[in-house]
Order: structure tokens, then C-alpha cells, then sequence
């Protein structure tokens, strides 16, 4: 099996869970010596034939301030390397059977209320552009009749790394509370949940398309505060209001990253049979911290 991105948050949990499952996992690295070569600025990829499965998680973080530059960076390296890979597997032999590829739930876009699941369109904005042309540069491979899953995933929720760190600070401080008016929807997930439904997706057949890898509680912005307050035994009283954010970080940056709202059902994945260890937040956190 080999694996893009994998000494990365999700990835390296991934490597860690399929070697212990049994499986031979191999990691794509840019340095020589460590696993297959490839630079995807270069068009350059070692052959993937004999791996019967890819996992490609890369991506630049999409943290920070979204300059030219930057928005450039986020978008090239999702979409490059997933072309080049999905080339290299139609021309394998034999032909891979499954390529599992990243995608995000800032497909759907702003959307408020409205409840979301893999039927629903595509929204607007930057990283619902990013994460179509991510989706789409998987086409080669899917044509040459490779199963295709591409994972929607929401906010990654581990103590180590990602997003709940970021928010844990100012909730330890006591300065923490709900971001803008809080109404926004965050669809999230924890590590252990992200991985194993990543294992779900590898080997079972019946899926394909694009699977959200979301917990089934998604929840208001506010109420996530607060619930996160409450486990780390600290008050959410401080809001971050909008004004603020933009005037940081830019409009575009705080609307993307942190007021956008996206109420994310994983549809595929309860039709498919997978029992997630953390449906909730409370069970979440209670396992995180």
C-alpha cells in the first residue's frame, strides 16, 4: 500500500494503523532513500506498480493568511500531485485496484443551515474551487477503471496537532468563546474515526465517489466552544467577533477558514456499515483529553 503525505497529522496515524493491521504500507517522500521517490514539481514519481492500493493526503496546510502566493501553493500541491499519481496508476500493471485521495468539507462552500451529504452540489469560494480541482485531477485513474474514493473530510480533532490545539489555547487562557456569532456550522471528526474510516474506504468495495468523513454531530460553532470550555473546566465567555478576524487575517482568509458554515452528514459511510468510536463531541473530547 502506499501512502502520500504520510508523515503528516492524518497520515503518519495512518501509517502507525495499517503496519499494525498487517498490511505493507509505504510512504512517498521527496528525499531518496525513504520509501518511493517522487517531486511532483518535477513531474518526477518512482513506478507504483504492484501496489494495489494509494492513500494520497498531501497538501500545503491551509493555515495563515491567503495571499496570491499562498492560495497558489494550496492549490498547486493538491492538484499536481494527485495528476501525477492518478496518471501513474492508469498506466501501471497491473492497475491499481483502489486510490483513496484527500479532498475537505470546504467543497460545499458556505451553506448555513442546509444540511449537507455526498449528493449535495458544490459551493463557492476558494477552497470549494480548490477541492473540485483536487477531486478532479483524480480522473485518469478512475477512467482507467481504478476505484476511486475521494474523502471529504472535515476538521481533524487529535490533542497532537491540527485545529484543537489552536482552539484549546485561548479556551486554557479563559479568553476563549464562540468565533463571530457562533451560528456557523463545524463538521468534525477525530483522528482515530479519520484513519479507520480511511481503512473503511481501502476495502470496501462499494464505495466510491466522494465520501464525507465527518462525525454524525456536526455542531453550531458556539455550542462547540462550549463544549470544549466545559472539558477543560474553563469558561467560553470571551467571543472573537468577525469584525476582528477579518481585519486580521483578511476577509477572505477568516469568511474560508473560520466563519464559514458546513453541516456535514456522512451519509456514505452509515450506509456503508462503519460504527464510528466518537459520534459525539463529549465522547470525542473525553478520549482526547
Amino acid at each position: 500500500m502506499l501512502v502520500a503525505g504520510s508523515t503528516g497529522l492524518i497520515g503518519s496515524a495512518l501509517m502507525t494503523a495499517l503496519q499494525a493491521a498487517g498490511h505493507e504500507a509505504v510512504g512517498l517522500s521527496r528525499a531518496r532513500g525513504r520509501g518511493l521517490h517522487w517531486n511532483p514539481d518535477q513531474g518526477e514519481l518512482d513506478p507504483v506498480a504492484g501496489f494495489e492500493a494509494v492513500v494520497n493526503l498531501c497538501g500545503a496546510t491551509i493555515g495563515g493568511r491567503f495571499t496570491d502566493r499562498r492560495k497558489a501553493l494550496i492549490r498547486e500541491s493538491r492538484v499536481k500531485g494527485t495528476d501525477l499519481l492518478a496518471r501513474a496508476m492508469a498506466s501501471a500493471s497491473p492497475l491499481p485496484q483502489v486510490l483513496v485521495n484527500g479532498s475537505a468539507v470546504g467543497y460545499y462552500g458556505n451553506r448555513g443551515d442546509t444540511e449537507l451529504t455526498e449528493e449535495s452540489p458544490a459551493g463557492g469560494g476558494f477552497l470549494s474551487e480548490v477541492c473540485r480541482a483536487w477531486e478532479g485531477a483524480t480522473a485518469p485513474a478512475r477512467d482507467a477503471g481504478v476505484r476511486v474514493v475521494s474523502v471529504r473530510t472535515g476538521l481533524v480533532l487529535d490533542g497532537r496537532g491540527g485545529v484543537l490545539p489552536r482552539v484549546m489555547l485561548p479556551v486554557k487562557l479563559g479568553v476563549g468563546g464562540k468565533i463571530g456569532d457562533g451560528r456557523q456550522w463545524w463538521s468534525w471528526i477525530s483522528l482515530e474515526d479519520e484513519v479507520r474510516a480511511i481503512m473503511h474506504c481501502l476495502t470496501t468495495p462499494g464505495l466510491e465517489g466522494p465520501v464525507n468523513l465527518c462525525s454524525p454531530e456536526p455542531l453550531p460553532n458556539r455550542v462547540f466552544m462550549k463544549k470544549l470550555a466545559k472539558a477543560l473546566h474553563r469558561p467560553a465567555l470571551v467571543p472573537a467577533p468577525a469584525f476582528v478576524l477579518r481585519a486580521l487575517l483578511s476577509t477572505e482568509t477568516a469568511n474560508e477558514l473560520l466563519l464559514s458554515s458546513q453541516r456535514v452528514m456522512p451519509a456514505k459511510l452509515a450506509t456503508s456499515g462503519f460504527v464510528f468510536r466518537h459520534p459525539t463531541l463529549d465522547e470525542a473530547l473525553a478520549a482526547l483529553l
